[in-house]
């Protein structure tokens, strides 16, 4: 028996995706907490439409990302506990995708970010980010690739090119998005292990944004790849560093830049627009506080000279995580928006764009109670997120008008 390409461009696979249908109250929640160091919070927008969120699959246990084949709704998805799903005409592969590396499952880590190679039709290489386990029982983030059989049942050859190091985790902050750069280059995001002071170290790889070639060489042009600066010698793969927990990354389709949302402490969410050698403050510069609402130790405010300020931040943490700009011709209320998912709010955020400058706030899908852990714009022009939760779903999001 054939078994059918599991990737298909039809626009009869889309329909063969639903699942359930709910439709959301019109408009957006006016809900705005988040704003630019020295304005205001910003308004919420109204749009007039109402949200529709279909449900494609549940049953997956804490799915972290997910990624589309290409000009295709069909996907790979990852789940904390270590298992890559294969999405094939709206279900569920019965069986996980094997061949993929032991990954230290404990606390937030796990199997985490998953992305395909820019010539994934040629190399069908899938990229993945997970928490690797060291000698002492600490883990750390690792970045590997393998190739994908044409069934998409296997990852053959799984190579790491990338360890952070030291290992200093013992399950906690690993940042772990991956977004290549359209230029052979490959951007990720470490957490800085839940030890604030590394993330001002250059000796050090924990709070930091990467960049690497495709196949882990260092490019020559990164900021720190001539030697050391300040007097220490950093990792020639840093890009930026003074991070927190950086969870969610996307290229602006726009201009190109890299913008990185992060994980503050007590409020201190931010966003960050990522350049080539800059400090953005963590643990010197915050707008947030200790769990025990005591200032973090380190902290001298939240404007620090020689750091970068955020160009957004939340004073009440939602608990960001994945990020995603809509450049669809689909859905124009949403042309120039980001969407970001919130973890603790339980919500769909929508940040409406003018330029770079965020315009306004809305928070979707509340009423739905779920934790938004990644978020995804489709080749089909709608948005696609997963909820963590051990029964976790993915569910598409378009408006009704």
């Amino acid at each position: 028996m054939t078994r059918k390409p599991f990737i298909s461009t039809s626009q009869a696979q889309a329909i063969r995706l639903a699942a359930a249908l709910v439709i959301l109250a019109p408009s957006a929640w006016a809900q705005s907490t988040g704003q630019a160091p020295g304005q205001d919070p910003v308004p919420a927008p109204q749009t007039g439409s109402a949200i529709q969120a279909r449900e494609i699959v549940q049953g997956l246990e804490h799915p972290w990302a997910i990624a589309f084949f290409p000009g295709s709704t069909d996907a790979l998805i990852t789940e904390r506990p270590g298992r890559l799903r294969l999405l094939r005409n709206g279900e569920l592969a019965r069986e996980p995708v094997a061949g993929t590396p032991e990954v230290f499952a404990k606390g937030q880590g796990g199997l985490l970010d998953v992305a395909l190679s820019p010539d994934f039709v040629s190399d069908r290489r899938v990229y993945l980010a997970y928490a690797e386990a060291g000698e002492d029982g600490k883990a750390g983030t690792a970045i590997g690739y393998g190739r994908l059989s044409e069934d998409g049942d296997r990852l053959s050859d799984f190579r790491v090119i990338f360890r952070q190091t030291p290992k200093l985790s013992s399950g906690h902050h690993f940042g772990a998005r991956l977004v290549f750069d359209g230029k052979g280059h490959l951007y990720a995001t470490l957490g800085e292990n839940n030890q604030r002071p590394t993330a001002q170290d250059l000796d050090k790889l924990q709070g930091k944004v990467i960049r690497i070639d495709a196949d882990g060489g260092i490019p020559a042009d990164n900021p720190f790849a001539a030697g050391p600066s300040q007097g220490k010698s950093a990792l020639d793969a840093i890009w930026s560093y003074g991070h927190r927990n950086p969870q969610g990354a996307a290229l602006n389709p726009w201009n190109g830049e890299l913008w990185v949302n992060e994980h503050g402490p007590r409020g201190g969410d931010e966003i960050n627009r990522v350049r080539p050698g800059e400090n953005y403050g963590w643990p010197l510069a915050t707008y947030g506080r200790n769990y025990t609402g005591f200032a973090i130790p380190e902290a001298e405010g939240s404007h620090v000279d020689g750091t970068a300020q955020p160009a957004y931040y939340w004073s009440r943490s939602p608990a960001i995580s994945g990020m995603v700009f809509y450049d669809s011709d689909r859905f124009p209320a949403w042309r120039r928006s980001v969407f970001i998912g919130a973890l603790k709010e339980g919500a769909l955020i929508r940040l409406q764009l003018d330029g770079e400058r965020v315009v306004s706030e809305e928070w979707l899908l509340q009423d739905l109670k779920e934790r938004i852990r990644d978020v995804r714009q489709g080749y089909d022009g709608y948005v696609y997120v997963l909820t963590d939760s051990p029964d976790g779903k993915l569910l598409r999001i378009g408006l009704t008008n």
